[in-house]
């Protein structure tokens, strides 16, 4: 019995260094000579200053920017210690009054907008960190973004037209608009808004 506990202690140890430690410290020397830009969270930089990440959605009211899809994550949404859903379905009539409540608003801060608001604009990602948007979605906010900056819609869609993300591998997902570099590329091009957010 003695010797099957020995055995049963070595390949315990063996298999929590293999995998605990060779394993994650292989994996993450990998990913930091072959994708540093990944592995450190697609972090982006402005002026020596983290604004934040490619991969990470944030909240903008300012009405020169895009707006980004609603956010669950915490009591004021995007705080990242609270990262998730609402986890409220369609019949939560909790949720049928944030739904409409954003219509309302959405068509009131957007109204040359063109018909009804997009759905994702009204409804969150499951981790409610969701950083990009549809084209369309892009798209139905550009009067208002032109007119706050007094930019013709013409110059704001070509810049829309640009972030435009093709689907990965041509097939996996759908066409997308990165919010957070939209919203860089408006201040790079035709200046900051007071506050970007």
């Amino acid at each position: 019995m003695k010797t099957e506990v020995m055995v049963a202690l070595r390949m315990t140890l063996v298999t929590l260094v293999l995998t605990g430690l060779a394993y994650p410290l292989a994996i993450t020397g990998l990913a930091q000579v072959l994708f540093p830009h990944r592995a450190n969270g697609s972090l982006i930089t402005r002026d020596g200053h983290i604004v934040g990440s490619e991969l990470i959605g944030q909240g903008f009211k300012n009405p020169g920017y895009f707006q980004s899809r609603p956010s669950a994550a915490g009591s004021d949404g995007y705080d990242a210690a609270n990262s998730g859903g609402s986890n409220l379905g369609p019949t939560s009539q909790k949720l049928r009054d944030r739904v409409a409540a954003d219509v309302t608003r959405l068509k009131t801060e957007n109204p040359k907008a063109p018909g009804a608001p997009p759905i994702e604009l009204v409804t969150t990602s499951a981790s409610g960190f969701d950083p990009d948007l549809s084209p369309g979605a892009a798209a139905w906010q550009i009067p208002r973004v032109a007119a706050a900056r007094g930019l013709s819609e013409s110059d704001v869609q070509a810049l829309v037209d640009t972030r435009i993300e093709a689907r990965t591998f041509g097939f996996l997902g759908e066409p997308r608009v990165n919010v957070l570099l939209l919203n860089l590329d408006l201040d790079q091009r035709f200046g900051r808004q007071g506050g970007n957010k």
